[in-house]
């Protein structure tokens, strides 16, 4: 992320923040893919390093709104970690021409690496206010609705809509901001 012309100052507050992948490419319409995400998010949540407020994924990216006292750091550690273990997963499945997608995808600075999975960056936006955080959980929400997936937020499988709505999700977030 130290590429990136968005910096983030104020760890303590949430930020917006959307990951997104090389290309573009439907990675998480993979339900073991999107398993990866999940169990990283998990174990950040468990050793306190991240609070996520909201989230949403969809095929080829994701937005959340976290905080964290090193927010810049974790991020960072959740999509290489991720990365690590989606090439992993894909080497094991022989996808050859997934991987090859994100061999072609990788940056050209990035030397040290055969595949690139997530596209630099996560533009990071400080939650300044309830109003913005409303909208910009309304935003994540509404994202599987604009594009067509459901008729409503809480029937998307991968989002805090459920939780919003007092119904069990996949993944525990902080409503009380």
């Amino acid at each position: 992320m130290s590429r990136s012309r968005y910096r983030i100052y104020e760890n303590q507050y949430p930020h917006f923040l959307t990951c997104t992948v090389v290309n573009w490419l439907p990675l998480f319409s993979s339900p073991p893919i999107v398993d990866i995400l999940y169990a990283s998010w998990r174990f950040l949540q468990a050793h306190d390093r991240l609070t996520i407020y909201a989230y949403v994924i969809m095929e080829n990216h994701l937005h959340l709104i976290a905080s964290s006292p090193d927010l810049s750091k974790e991020i960072g550690d959740f999509k290489s970690f991720t990365a690590r273990q989606i090439i992993d997963y894909l080497k094991d499945r022989q996808a050859r021409h997934v991987l090859q997608l994100l061999a072609q995808g990788k940056a050209a600075h990035k030397w040290d690496r055969e595949y690139q999975v997530w596209q630099e960056g996560s533009h990071p936006q400080l939650i300044q206010g309830e109003e913005m955080m409303r909208q910009k959980i309304t935003y994540i929400h509404d994202n599987p609705v604009k594009r067509g997936y459901v008729d409503d937020p809480i029937h998307w499988r991968y989002s805090s809509a459920r939780n919003y709505a007092g119904l069990p999700g996949l993944l525990e977030v902080v409503r009380a901001w």
